[in-house]
């Protein structure tokens, strides 16, 4: 009986194997059904969807061509240049596809004796042989179409962009540079980067995996796949007036035997830089040949003392905080001694001491004893905070790389002597960007605005360009009134016809490299706008170390302003506001 029940168990135990055995290999047999099916439809039905995308994760931005940059007029002042380089691989050579034919094929298309190419071609010792680089897109198109029609596998060419700048040294320290191969930029160039690589809508190619651009044949086989392309950049330059201020900054330049220059000229409304002019200057298409000197734009890097130029802002300090109003008389004795300072006016020899002075004498004198009165009305910490609230000692926010912040001590590092200093434009260090916008408070009812050189939307415009409230609009009407009254009072060169110009000349001793005092070399310069009862323009010029004829700021930047606050005026027909003057008749 046990053993019967033992053999029933091991009889039902082999049907229970054989049947999942049985079961297992169905599983298995519709496992290989599916996996075959499977692959059926990968690659037969779906191969089309796999492909593209397998192109897509193929597809490569990083041959984005640069947007433009133009001037405020639609001229271009900056673009890419795309050019192609054509090699050939002597490992892909065949009886069909020979250095002989090739050469014979090519030649006439490149310009390059038969002989010569298929010399070039034969060198079998050279992996991967440049054929000929920099080709243009017509000729490009031409190697394309042999290499469709031929089926050529040895010839590839390499599509490359480089950066062009049409109008040479044209405005190129605004401009900046940039290199492809080495991605190194400056100028608008760097700080628009982003923009001008931002891809909005980016058109797809393919590249193999050694990193060439797969050209489209399938469509066209002349044409290669278009390239992505950055955002255009506009600026606010004006190409008319920047022609203008380069054309005068260099003749001044030569005339005296200057260092360098700076002229600029801006929108004291709005920020909006029209010119900026720097001397010396570079042609930014070779920029690899420049010198650090020529390629530095100087007036954002470094610092000078802003000599009577300054004179404007002290007594405008003193007026905003009820100090004097445009009535004062100021006391001038034409010399000063304070310890081991000595200060004069820069007639004292000549006229001696003026006594009481108006401050219209004192900005048409230049009167170095009557502003420092003037500065002396006020404590350290008063003028220090209408410095600050100027912009001085922090950077202007100019849209452009290298700003210096300038040189503006804490109060509580000053004495009589640094403050008194200072009053009339020493003791301080500022950029010649931190002027512009200084003044452009003057100008602008009170109202500072950040300098720029990059035309924005509104909505860029609202995060990028500040309006900050500095002095009451009275105070800035009443300067500019005083200012312009200064100017036609007397025989400045700055003095113009039609216009009433609010200006203020300067002159500064240059500080030596080692900080230790001045050097007998100057900078001269020329800060102000028009017209004065309405502000358009406001212009600034500085030329550093001038050596022929006498070198004040009248006589070296003077005659620069005036002729670029004339040639302004007519390319942007601005309204005169100065009645003209009629001869009366003599009656006889």
């Amino acid at each position: 009986m046990r053993r019967e029940t033992d053999k029933t168990r091991k009889t039902s135990r082999g049907r229970y194997c054989n049947n999942a055995t049985d079961f297992m290999s169905i599983v298995y047999l519709v496992g290989v059904i599916l996996l075959a099916l499977h692959l059926f439809v990968l690659q037969i039905v779906d191969i089309h969807k796999y492909r593209e995308k397998g192109r897509m994760q193929r597809a490569s931005h990083d041959f984005a061509v640069r947007g433009d940059i133009y001037d405020r007029h639609g001229i271009k002042l900056a673009t890419d240049r795309i050019y192609y380089n054509i090699y050939a691989r002597p490992v892909d050579y065949s009886d069909k596809e020979t250095p002989k034919k090739i050469a014979k094929l090519f030649a006439p298309i490149l310009g390059i004796p038969e002989q010569t190419l298929y010399a070039k071609l034969s060198n079998k010792k050279i992996q991967v042989i440049a054929v000929k680089k920099d080709v243009d897109r017509d000729t490009a198109k031409k190697i394309m179409k042999i290499i469709s029609d031929n089926s050529f596998r040895s010839i590839s060419l390499d599509k490359k962009n480089t950066r062009e700048y049409p109008q040479g040294v044209f405005a190129s320290h605004v401009l900046g540079f940039y290199n492809f191969d080495a991605n190194v930029s400056n100028g608008v160039e760097l700080t628009a980067k982003d923009k001008l690589e931002h891809v909005v809508r980016a058109t797809r190619y393919q590249r193999t995996r050694d990193g060439k651009i797969i050209y489209n044949f399938t469509t066209d086989p002349v044409v290669p796949t278009m390239n992505p392309k950055g955002q255009d950049v506009v600026l606010t330059i004006d190409a008319a007036i920047q022609h203008v201020c380069e054309k005068e900054l260099q003749k001044i330049i030569h005339e005296k035997d200057a260092l360098r220059g700076a002229v600029i000229v801006m929108n004291p409304k709005n920020g909006e830089i029209l010119a900026y002019a720097v001397y010396p200057t570079y042609d930014p298409n070779k920029f690899q040949k420049a010198s650090n000197t020529q390629i530095k734009n100087w007036t954002l890097t470094d610092v000078y003392p802003p000599g009577s130029t300054f004179k404007t802002i002290t007594v405008t300090s003193a007026m905003e905080l009820g100090k004097i109003n445009e009535h004062s008389i100021i006391a001038d004795s034409g010399r000063m001694k304070f310890g081991n300072y000595t200060i004069e006016n820069y007639d004292y020899k000549q006229k001696g001491a003026p006594g009481k002075i108006n401050l219209v004498y004192l900005f048409e004198h230049s009167s170095n004893i009557g502003s420092v009165n003037v500065g002396f009305l006020m404590t350290h910490n008063e003028f220090y905070t209408m410095l600050k609230k100027f912009g001085f000692g922090e950077k202007s926010g100019i849209d452009l790389p290298g700003e210096s912040s300038g040189l503006l001590a804490s109060p509580k590092y000053w004495d009589k002597g640094l403050h008194m200093t200072m009053s009339y434009g020493y003791g301080t260090s500022v950029s010649i960007m931190q002027m512009v916008s200084a003044v452009s408070a003057l100008a602008n009812n009170g109202v500072r605005v950040t300098p720029h050189v990059i035309k924005y939307s509104p909505e860029e415009e609202a995060e990028k360009v500040k309006s900050i409230p500095t002095i009451s609009a009275q105070t800035a009407h009443t300067i500019t009134k005083l200012l312009a009254e200064s100017v036609n009072n007397g025989k400045s060169c700055i003095k113009m016809d039609k216009y009433n110009v609010a200006a203020k000349t300067g002159t500064s001793r240059k500080p030596l490299e080692n900080g230790t005092g001045y050097s007998g070399t100057m900078y001269t310069s020329t800060i102000g706008y028009l017209p004065a009862s309405d502000p358009k323009v406001l212009i600034y010029v500085v030329i550093d170390s001038a050596k022929k004829g006498p070198v004040w700021g009248n006589t070296v930047a003077g005659p620069v302003f005036h002729e670029v606050a004339e040639q302004t005026a007519r390319i942007l027909d601005l309204k005169p506001d100065k009645i003209p003057t009629t001869p009366t008749k003599k009656v006889n």
